[in-house]
Formats: C-alpha cells, sequence, structure tokens
C-alpha cells in the first residue's frame, strides 16, 4: 500500500496549551512523532499539517520542511479530523500523489514505537476500512459502567452475570496512537460510516495519550523512569 503519513499538529490546544512545542526529553513534542513517521517514510510522504509558524520553525530546525500551512478555518476546536486529513488528501492529489491509505499519528502519543506501527500494519487490509491501535480497558461496561436511567437509578452499561471483573468479556479502548484509514473508505463513507474496524493491541504504558495537564506530568515522570524517549 502507498501510506501518508498524517501528523496533526495544530498551535491552539485547551486542555495542555502550546503541548506541540513544549519539550519533553529535550524535544518539542511533536518532533518525537515526526522522528517515529521517519523511521517508516521519506519525508516526502509525511505531512505535518500546521496552522502555527512556531510548529513549522521547529520542524525545519529539524530537517523537515511541512508542505503546506494548514488554513485558520480548519484549525479551530471544531474542526473534525476528517477534513483535516481530506484537506491533505487534495493537497498532495494537486501535486499529482495520491495514497491508498493514512496512517494518521497523534503528537498526544509521545511513546507509540515503530514496532507498534508496524504491527497495526500487518492487520491491515484493503477490504477494511481502519486499523486503530487500542488497550485493554479497565472500565468495563459489564462491571464497572452504569448509566442513569428516566427515574434517575443506575443500571449496567451492558447487560451480564458476571460476579468478577476477570470473567467479562474483554473491552477495549482505543488509546489515539495510530490509525490506518483506507482512503477509499474516506471518501466514500467518511468515519461515522465505518463497520469494517480492526484493533492493533497495544500495552498501557506505551498508550499513554496526552490530554491534561496532569498526563503531561504524568509522561514527565514515566519517561525519566523508564527511558522511553531518547533525550536530546
Amino acid at each position: 500500500m502507498r501510506a501518508l503519513y498524517v501528523i496533526p499538529a495544530r498551535g491552539g490546544s485547551k486542555g495542555i496549551p502550546g503541548k506541540n512545542l513544549r519539550e519533553i526529553a529535550g524535544k518539542p513534542l511533536f518532533i518525537h512523532t515526526l522522528d517515529i513517521a521517519r523511521q517508516m517514510a521519506s519525508d516526502e510522504d509525511i505531512c505535518l499539517s500546521t496552522d502555527d509558524i512556531n510548529i513549522i520553525a521547529a520542524a525545519e530546525k529539524a530537517d523537515y520542511k511541512p508542505p503546506f500551512i494548514r488554513p485558520a478555518f480548519l484549525a479551530t476546536d471544531t474542526t473534525g479530523m476528517q477534513e483535516v486529513l481530506m484537506h491533505a488528501l487534495e493537497f498532495y492529489a494537486s501535486e499529482g500523489k495520491n495514497y491508498d491509505s493514512i496512517v494518521l499519528l497523534q503528537p498526544t502519543s509521545p511513546f507509540r514505537q515503530v514496532a507498534d506501527i508496524e504491527r497495526a500494519a500487518e492487520n491491515y487490509t484493503h477490504d477494511c476500512d481502519m486499523v486503530v491501535s487500542v488497550k485493554e480497558t479497565d472500565a468495563n461496561p459489564y462491571y464497572v459502567l452504569f448509566e442513569e436511567n428516566t427515574q434517575g437509578f443506575l443500571l449496567k452499561s451492558k447487560e451480564g452475570n458476571f460476579s468478577r471483573r476477570q470473567d467479562c468479556p474483554k473491552v477495549w479502548q482505543l488509546n489515539g496512537a495510530i490509525y490506518i484509514i483506507n482512503v477509499r473508505s474516506l471518501i466514500e463513507k467518511g468515519f461515522s460510516g465505518f463497520t469494517k474496524i480492526k484493533k492493533s493491541e497495544m500495552d498501557i504504558l506505551h498508550s499513554l495519550d496526552l490530554d491534561t495537564e496532569l498526563d503531561w506530568r504524568m509522561a514527565l515522570l514515566i519517561n525519566e523512569q523508564y527511558r522511553i524517549l531518547p533525550h536530546e
């Protein structure tokens, strides 16, 4: 498959302000994802999609030239990922480059490894819509998740007669690290129409997704302990 590696890195962020330029292990956060992508593909097949001139400057300092500046209307808090990906595909198509699949790598998963991407790629086939990275979740809907009914009482989110959590079926949670997307499916159906989705399992440590300041502090502590990211 001919894959376009997309790294979405807009400048604005509410959960962790300025997160993409914050340094961990001596590098801006997004650079760690760029480094991983470069182990999988050449720069011509890597698309750093950003609206931020400071992120562009940091990328150029790492000898990578972003293909474009993302338009401001595609860099708001309400912009969907599908819109960002379609913009990238349309740009490359205008340059005469067409892709069968997109490997979406979000900078907020800095601990993902090349082996994780390779494993996800092995699960991808042209008849599926998408392969997503997951982790096994402790928040099992058969056991610890409840919904409130119209009378205000809690009911199990998923019915099942299980007395121990260990007996419940495994439930998988998207960890946000890797998405391998069938371009034809994206164009014809959009994310909301995907029905053929395969999983690629990752361990909890490498699944850390940075969304809040607490997540950021955890990432710093974890990397200090385990040295997952090479230090600049």
